[in-house]
């Protein structure tokens, strides 16, 4: 498809609603919004979407009541869900220039660039794939949905995808280095340097964290809030026809970056050996719920066998039992990948946990990640959901919070345990969920390993006399002088009855 689009008409007759597409009106309309930015043209490559796996539902009631802020867009709508709050929401005005942003790539990278009727016409073939990756089906025309899926992969492909940087003429940072500063500016840091920042600027870069806050917490972190994986690759191999930059190498850096940064994880899901298949996302939320998958799962090491397990107890029980809360560091060779990789010893003396770094996006991140494995339990498991349901559980009253705060395992600003506490007792309201079921919880052996202990008497008496006595020096020096004592006074009554049975001797 090419040419002049005001003497090129093509009709697309779409299975999802039997409705007619006018291609060149519909570009047009478009042409019209981006008559402030400057656009190019250019031409098509054809491909199939892959068959969905992980479906994007709507958060159930009995989940959503709780927050429904936590999964509900604030500042852009991406996708079908939320797209009627589309027009009020501040990122919608930007995804119009962000498509002119694409097509001048498009047209900088190629001697003969796609047209925006190319971009659309692809997009309209692959629509029916697309409403197949939704439990609901949208009264939205064929028009306006395809619409919606190139303004929306534009938007991620500009905000995530390298589009624009990496093929500028000015040289451009590391790939490490800007996804990090990236990143930092998502978590609220902007590195200004030992220069005075002047009042515009610094509000200027005030106005772009916040921005880059929101984008992050609505595009990667809500689960209705999510497009294909397979359009934006689409939009991004129609952009650049060398194909020789896939576009999930960029996102998945960002990702990784930004998990590494806020300590979730440090894996790299991504990134096989040959011939291993590389393993591809549905969508964002699927990309960084990748990283979150536990080392034993990873190996294939799944316990089935054991004792039957109920609720895990709290922090203070396990500690009164004898349990030492130790923090466990992240690392790629050998540690904990992700915060997900618990840790007991062969006894349950000891039990390492990785350090949960809890901010104001750490709930709305584990609550929609918890979101998308309710909605996908076959295809995405639950081990997110195990997690949640463990320190929720582990840390649900105040005393429990501020011992694993003295641990090391917990670290939160905000006002009190007491706050905290309440946040992880109401993280898992409405989830579905299995304990002593091996393939939902991956963290069954540590469970009966704790619970074994737990139930030790002489183990419990045993550590109740070290916390009572030993933790105070000074209990401990009089406990200690008692014994000795008690020792003397047995020696002396022995050798007493000894000397009165046996005189002289």
């Amino acid at each position: 498809m090419g040419g002049d689009p005001t003497r090129c008409v093509a009709e697309l007759e779409m299975k999802t609603d039997s409705c007619v597409i006018d291609i060149p009106s519909l570009a047009q309309q478009l042409r019209v919004e981006l008559s402030s930015f400057k656009s190019s043209t250019a031409r098509v490559v054809g491909g199939a979407a892959p068959p969905p796996c992980i479906i994007v539902d709507k958060v159930g009631e009995s989940t959503r009541n709780h927050d429904p802020h936590e999964y509900v867009p604030q500042f852009v709508s991406i996708g079908p869900y939320h797209r009627a709050a589309g027009d009020h929401l501040a990122g919608e005005a930007i995804k119009v220039k962000y498509l002119g942003d694409v097509l001048s790539a498009a047209a900088a990278n190629s001697t003969a660039p796609m047209t925006l009727e190319d971009y659309l016409s692809e997009l309209a073939h692959l629509e029916h794939s697309v409403r197949r990756c939704y439990v609901h089906s949208f009264d939205i025309p064929s028009r306006e949905f395809v619409r919606m899926l190139l303004l929306d992969a534009c938007y991620i492909l500009v905000r995530f995808g390298d589009v624009l940087t990496p093929r500028t003429a000015a040289p451009p940072q590391p790939a490490a280095a800007a996804a990090a500063e990236e990143v930092a500016v998502a978590n609220g840091v902007v590195h200004a340097g030992h220069r005075v920042v002047p009042t515009e600027e610094r509000r200027a870069a005030a106005d772009d964290q916040q921005m880059a806050v929101a984008v992050v917490r609505d595009v990667l972190y809500l689960a209705e809030n999510q497009i294909p994986f397979f359009v934006v690759d689409k939009v991004h191999q129609l952009t650049f026809l060398d194909g020789e930059t896939p576009v999930l190498d960029a996102i998945a850096r960002y990702a990784h970056e930004l998990l590494s940064w806020t300590e979730y994880s440090v894996a790299t899901p991504t990134v096989v050996a040959p011939p291993a298949l590389r393993p591809e996302p549905a969508n964002l939320l699927h990309l960084l719920h990748m990283h979150f998958t536990p080392t034993v799962l990873a190996s294939g090491k799944v316990s089935r066998g054991g004792r039957s397990v109920g609720r895990w107890r709290t922090a203070t029980e396990y500690h009164y039992a004898g349990v030492t809360f130790k923090r466990r560091p992240l690392s790629g060779n050998g540690g904990a990948r992700s915060i997900l990789d618990v840790k007991v010893s062969r006894r349950g003396g000891a039990l390492q946990v990785p350090r949960l770094s809890i901010d104001g996006e750490t709930w709305r991140l584990l609550r929609n990640l918890m979101a998308l494995e309710q909605s996908n339990p076959s295809a995405a498991g639950s081990h997110v959901t195990a997690y949640c349901v463990f320190m929720s559980q582990l840390a649900c009253t105040a005393r429990d919070v501020e011992l694993l705060s003295r641990r090391g395992v917990i670290v939160h600003g905000l006002g009190n345990d007491g706050e905290v506490a309440g946040l992880f007792a109401n993280l898992c309201k409405g989830a579905v969920f299995d304990f002593d079921e091996a393939d939902q919880n991956y963290l069954r052996p540590v469970c009966q390993v704790l619970d074994r202990r737990f139930r030790s008497r002489p183990r419990r008496w045993m550590a109740s006399l070290r916390q009572k006595y030993f933790l105070n020096p000074w209990l401990t020096a009089g406990l200690v002088a008692a014994t000795i004592g008690l020792v003397c006074t047995v020696i002396q009554a022995v050798y007493s009855v000894l000397s009165y049975v046996k005189p002289g001797s």
